[in-house]
């Protein structure tokens, strides 16, 4: 099943500055050749559901391999059934529809 996911993993009990743990999960979800979109409060994630999930459990292990001692992660889920779509498809029928179309 394909999905799309938006991820936001936040270690706990370390440095303040969170650039280096975001950049290691987002090497191992590039690693797993998903497609990702890093943004300022997360990463928008697609691919099929077994390869997407399995990347963030990589992400969870390096992450506390790099030593956060605890990890607090938001998901937010989304498939569908009725078509293919892709995130760059959601972004661009919003556009539509903001330029009147």
């Amino acid at each position: 099943m394909h999905v799309h996911v938006e991820l936001c993993v936040i270690p706990i009990g370390t440095d303040p500055s969170l650039g280096a743990y975001i950049a290691a999960c987002q090497d191992e979800l590039e690693a797993a050749g998903l497609t990702v979109e890093l943004h300022a409060f997360g990463t928008n994630v697609e691919g099929e559901w077994d390869a997407v999930f399995a990347a963030i459990r990589r992400c969870h292990e390096r992450l506390h391999a790099m030593g956060a001692p605890r990890l607090f992660t938001n998901l937010k889920i989304g498939t569908r059934t009725d078509r293919a779509q892709s995130l760059d498809d959601k972004v661009a029928s919003v556009q539509r529809h903001r330029a009147g179309e």
